[in-house]
């Protein structure tokens, strides 16, 4: 994990000494600026939209997988834009556009299904539950109506699919 870091701050470096010596550092620092207030309104924005993907999705009108996709690069792309540095800026700029996450999201449907293979099997095949049973007036079974109800340890299992 330090190496990570070493590695992060190695290629932010690198990036701000050549971008600034390009275009000078009053330029790259107002890119740095801009880049930062253009992120913040793509999370909000993108936000947004990501969540009424999750809702739409939740009420049957999408794909969940998609959904969920979505989400999770939203999520690190609006991580990305709080990390400082120039290349981080970027990278969560990217992953917020609706363009980047459309193209990236079968990569991460491939991959949750590939390290994830029991919740795939498992989400594939959830249904709601139904529970077989019928209506019995109160009057029916009333104390004192004489009528015995007979249960059997069964019923109380967990039903399987």
């Amino acid at each position: 994990m330090f190496a990570l870091f070493i590695l992060y701050v190695i290629v932010e470096v690198a990036a701000l000494v050549a971008v600034g010596s390009a275009i000078g550092v009053l330029w790259t620092v107002l890119l740095l600026m801009a880049g930062s207030v253009v992120g913040l309104i793509l999370v909000r924005s993108q936000g947004k939209r990501v969540m009424e993907g999750l809702r739409s999705a939740s009420r049957g009108e999408r794909s969940p997988g998609g959904a969920v996709a979505d989400g999770v690069l939203f999520a690190i792309g609006s991580v990305a834009m709080f990390v400082p540095g120039l290349v981080t800026t970027v990278f969560g700029i990217l992953l917020l556009l609706p363009p980047t996450r459309w193209a990236l999201r079968p990569l991460v449907l491939l991959a949750a299904a590939r390290w994830m293979p029991s919740v795939h099997a498992a989400t594939s095949r959830m249904r709601p539950t139904v529970i077989d049973g019928e209506v019995v007036t109160e009057s029916a079974g009333a104390p004192g109506s004489g009528r015995i109800i007979e249960l059997d340890p069964r019923d109380f299992e967990k039903p399987t699919r």
